[in-house]
């Protein structure tokens, strides 16, 4: 793991990062959880679980520490709109939202469905929360990732043309600022570990952007000994290995850490995904089940489900020493559950989410 040319304590990078401004949002530090009856389910070693989903804001997430900072930027730069965007059932969008109404700040969502409508797009989930929220939500046909940009820069435009001061998803800006606020996450995490009475020997999460990024800033800046690992929701159209390292080298200098890194340096796994981007796949079905029956800890199917699926399949393959503890980041999500209800009935029918019997 690449290390920072000088490393900091948890208070002095704490300090590094509060020099940037920030618009209170989240309810933090989140909590540090032991997840003991879901460690002995799957035969590994403590598994302790950081509640990003407890951030407060819409049912939470890691958006909200991102917007702490996105949208005290938007601030200093006078902003009176935002337009954001990324798929339908977006959290990100759900969150960013959210975090607009609080601020007082009007914003327009473009959500891509990723194909054409066979319909009307159902008001249920993150899409219902984007409406109760009060966002200008436009449903394309395109797919998250440039084309969805693509409309976002164009929507922009026009509101700049009829006079409106705009704050844009704009990835070569937005990411690296989001990114910071990932450092603060793991300064909480060593700091709860430590008061727990124990070192982690992993990190894992969902990201394939900016969270995972924040968090590599951080164990370099930090020196922390062990390895963040990012599995990844959605494989990029763009080397994302490359991207991360790109972001975290962009934190880095927001922060003033004197660090660099390279593709190489990210630890990441798409092989979790699945066929496609928001797809349902029996492992995170697993994961789904076997966390909320254990533990009574919901994560949904596109994000938090599928990273959890992948720290399962590492602890069965052997991956980890059976004593020492692996931390694992929930990312938020849970609001998608309700989105899959029709998926999720169809798994309980065939007794794939079947309640076992009791006794």
């Amino acid at each position: 793991m690449t290390e920072a040319a000088t490393t900091f304590s948890t208070v002095e990078l704490r300090d590094r990062v509060d020099r940037l401004p920030q618009y209170p949002l989240g309810h933090l530090p989140t909590p540090l959880e032991h997840l003991p009856r879901f460690s002995k389910a799957i035969g590994g070693p403590p598994v302790y679980i950081k509640r990003d989903d407890c951030t407060g804001l819409a049912f939470g997430g890691n958006k909200t520490r991102h917007n702490e900072f996105l949208i005290a930027d938007a601030l200093a730069k006078g902003a009176d709109l935002v337009v954001w965007g990324a798929g339908v059932q977006s959290n990100n969008c759900r969150q960013t939202a959210a975090a607009c109404a609080k601020a007082g700040l009007d914003i327009h969502l473009v959500l891509g469905r990723g194909k054409p409508a066979d319909g009307p797009d159902p008001i249920q989930g993150n899409l219902l929360l984007d409406h109760l929220v009060g966002a200008h939500v436009e449903i394309i046909d395109g797919q998250v990732g440039p084309e969805v940009d693509a409309r976002i820069a164009e929507v922009a435009a026009e509101y700049r043309e009829a006079g409106r001061n705009v704050y844009e998803w704009d990835r070569y800006t937005v990411k690296s600022l989001a990114a910071v606020s990932y450092v603060l996450c793991l300064v909480e995490i060593i700091e709860q570990a430590e008061k727990s009475g124990f070192a982690p020997q992993a990190c894992y999460g969902c990201s394939a952007g900016s969270t995972g990024a924040g968090l590599v800033v951080a164990a370099a800046a930090l020196g922390v000994g062990f390895p963040i690992r990012h599995v990844a929701p959605i494989v990029w159209p763009w080397d994302t290995r490359a991207d991360m390292a790109k972001i975290a080298n962009e934190a880095a200098d927001r922060i003033d850490v004197e660090a660099r890194f390279e593709a190489d340096d990210i630890e990441l796994f798409e092989e979790y995904v699945g066929p496609a981007y928001g797809e349902v796949t029996p492992g995170c079905l697993e994961a789904m089940a076997l966390l909320a029956r254990t533990e009574g800890i919901l994560v949904d199917p596109s994000y938090s489900g599928k990273a959890l699926a992948g720290l399962i399949d590492h602890i069965r393959g052997g991956r980890f020493d059976s004593e020492q503890p692996v931390v694992f980041v929930h990312t938020g999500g849970t609001p998608a559950l309700f989105a899959y209800n029709e998926i999720l009935a169809e798994q309980i029918a065939a007794r794939s989410l079947a309640t076992p019997a009791a006794g």
